[in-house]
């Protein structure tokens, strides 16, 4: 997939699946994951889904120290209803890294490797996801703002521009250069202390 040289930049995450290693798809359960590979699960490329990315890495770096997390067994809980704002596509994100669903997921085996439930709507949290890791308990709660990173002048005429049936190429191009420029300049402020909040 042709992408912005960017999401090149962008650390990836590993995690140990135990079902991935049991079935054989992964050398000891290993896989990594990279924000292209995220942005092929969403189909696109925003501060939303850039965000979900920080907060579900970030936080599971927090929660694991120099381990490797364990996919699977991280649950996510959510502020708002998965129907609310943009929850639905950060909690595809949430999903696919950490392996959590609410009840469309593995099932287990004799009790194991089972992947429903885990994430969960409405809950009375301080913040916009808490993530828990179901071996120990730890939990941490994270929101991400993304007008630290304040979109540039004139954004959306160019959208609404690059949407036209008879839009040029070149503001097509001009569009998507701004919209992607953001969520890089997003990536580059990862560590500015209003983006992503800790508690």
């Amino acid at each position: 997939m042709a992408h912005p040289r960017f999401f090149d930049e962008i650390p990836t995450i590993t995690l140990r699946d135990p079902l991935a290693r049991l079935l054989g798809a992964a050398d000891d359960g290993l896989i990594e994951y990279s924000y292209a590979e995220t942005v092929k699960v969403t189909g696109h490329s925003c501060p939303t889904v850039a965000g979900a990315w920080l907060m579900t890495t970030q936080a599971l770096r927090r929660l694991h120290g120099d381990e490797i997390p364990t996919r699977g067994a991280i649950s996510a809980a959510f502020r708002n209803s998965a129907l609310e704002g943009v929850t639905g596509v950060i909690a595809s994100v949430v999903g696919f890294l950490t392996g959590a669903t609410v009840d469309t997921g593995f099932k287990g085996l004799r009790g194991r490797f089972d992947r429903r439930r885990l994430l969960s709507f409405e809950q009375p949290i301080d913040g916009d996801i808490r993530f828990e890791r179901l071996d120990t308990g730890a939990a941490i709660t994270v929101s991400f703002d993304a007008s630290v990173v304040p979109a540039p002048p004139g954004i959306m005429p160019q959208l609404f521009a690059a949407m036209e049936a008879n839009a040029s190429p070149e503001q097509q191009a001009a569009f998507a250069n701004a919209w992607q420029d953001r969520v890089r300049r997003i990536f580059e402020n990862a560590d500015h202390p209003g983006l992503l909040k800790f508690s």
